[in-house]
């Protein structure tokens, strides 16, 4: 059968949208896999030094605690991890491993009511945790948790020390 051009035109976009709804579809179940935790997923999501957010993301408040009590608030962008955070401010938080969850250096402490409203750690957090100095409860990796608006006005203690492999004593500087 022979189409005329407006019959032609129209099969096109019938089938543009057809493609473009199917897309459409990937992407929601590549963002759902994205961002839930549970083990059924074959990978892990890492990202070397952190997740890219925009610079124009919602900010927050966060306060890390210093083990000398000292207090620093500092802005954090919902999207990024705590370890890119804390990194931008200067905070002296390691993360040798550049934060894709292989060391236990950006270790830090949340406390409890803060530690139970968040997502539970992964099977990989807690194994490197298991390395971590000063280790409690409410230990968590800084690489790991992404800054999210519930965040807002949250304290995190930051440990008295930190255990890094290193033998050379090398501390990755974020680029």
């Amino acid at each position: 059968k022979r189409l005329n051009q407006r019959q032609w035109i129209d099969s096109i976009n019938d089938t543009c949208q057809f493609h473009q709804s199917i897309i459409e579809k990937m992407l929601r179940i590549a963002r759902r896999a994205l961002t839930l935790s549970e083990s059924r997923f074959l990978y892990t999501v890492r990202w070397h030094m952190g997740p890219k957010v925009a610079r124009d993301a919602p900010r927050i408040n966060i306060t890390f605690v210093t083990p000398d009590d000292g207090k620093k608030t500092v802005d954090a962008i919902v999207g990024e991890s705590l370890l890119q955070t804390a990194q931008r401010h200067g905070m002296d938080l390691e993360g040798a491993c550049e934060g894709v969850c292989a060391c236990s250096t950006c270790h830090l402490i949340l406390p409890m009511e803060f530690f139970d409203e968040i997502e539970e750690p992964s099977e990989d957090e807690e194994d490197m945790l298991d390395m971590a100095f000063g280790l409690t409860e409410t230990s968590r990796l800084a690489c790991q948790m992404i800054v999210e608006k519930e965040f807002e006005g949250k304290e995190i203690l930051m440990p008295a020390a930190t255990r890094n492999f290193y033998v050379d004593g090398h501390v990755p500087q974020p680029h």
